[in-house]
């Protein structure tokens, strides 16, 4: 999970769709797997922002602002697919995004599909991932967003859902690809009966809109196994591997016991 600025942008930043991708801002990423038990494999990496020197992505967050945050999602993006593909990554690969940096996603993707092309990443193995906070303000905004992502051909997914209010209102209007469960709602859940329920019921809506759930946060094998029993097979966690710095994760055969 990673969290960005919440703050407003200006629409002086659709100058930016015809400028360089230029910022006084550098940074790398570590990339942290999302695994499904069912096979044991890894189903895709997590780009998570960090410094140049492996500092947290807080070092990094904390400079951007309302006059170099489109610079920054539109960078974030192109450098975590030419890493990724600089890794030999054949997995999916989820990128976070600031729907607030987004003023036309038919302009504002351009760099994107052209870092695919040239890193020679299908468009099909990536996702895209925002949380719930980031689309509080403007529902039909963010449902614009995935809507057209989608048509290009990606993948799309909430993040930290059930964090927030809007989540269920989200749902009524798009249906992304993925939901990841927030952390608070699977952390010991195994002995939490209220957790229990409420996740049994995500469940059962996700089944019906066909939305498939990543449970992030694991640290046991008694969350892993609890969810995997109601059905939720894509986690994401320290149990199964922390963040790799300028790599991707291996997991440990113990995880899976």
């Amino acid at each position: 999970m990673t969290v960005f600025p919440n703050s407003l942008t200006s629409p002086s930043g659709c100058q930016g769709c015809k400028s360089s991708l230029e910022l006084d801002l550098d940074f790398t990423f570590a990339y942290q797997p999302i695994v499904d038990v069912r096979d044991q494999s890894i189903f895709a990496h997590e780009a998570l922002v960090r410094g140049l020197n492996g500092e947290g992505a807080l070092s990094v967050l904390e400079k951007v602002n309302d006059q170099n945050r489109y610079e920054f999602d539109q960078l974030c993006r192109v450098r975590a697919i030419s890493t990724a593909a600089q890794l030999g990554m054949t997995q999916h690969l989820s990128i976070n995004f600031l729907p607030k940096a987004v003023y036309r996603p038919e302009l504002c993707i351009r760099s994107t599909l052209e870092a695919a092309r040239v890193n020679n990443f299908p468009l099909d193995r990536l996702i895209f991932e925002t949380v719930e906070s980031e689309y509080v303000d403007n529902n039909h905004h963010l449902t614009n967003i995935l809507s057209k992502y989608r048509k290009f051909g990606f993948k799309t997914a909430i993040d930290d859902f059930g964090a927030g209010y809007s989540g269920l209102n989200l749902l009524a209007d798009f249906q992304p690809d993925f939901i990841k469960l927030d952390l608070a709602l699977v952390r010991n859940i195994h002995l939490d009966s209220a957790r229990q329920a409420i996740v049994r019921g995500i469940v059962t809506m996700c089944a019906d809109l066909d939305v498939k759930i990543i449970a992030e946060g694991i640290e046991n094998s008694e969350e892993r196994n609890f969810l995997a029993g109601c059905g939720i097979f894509l986690m994401q966690g320290f149990w199964f591997a922390k963040p790799a710095f300028k790599s991707m994760a291996s997991i440990d055969p113990s995880a899976w016991i």
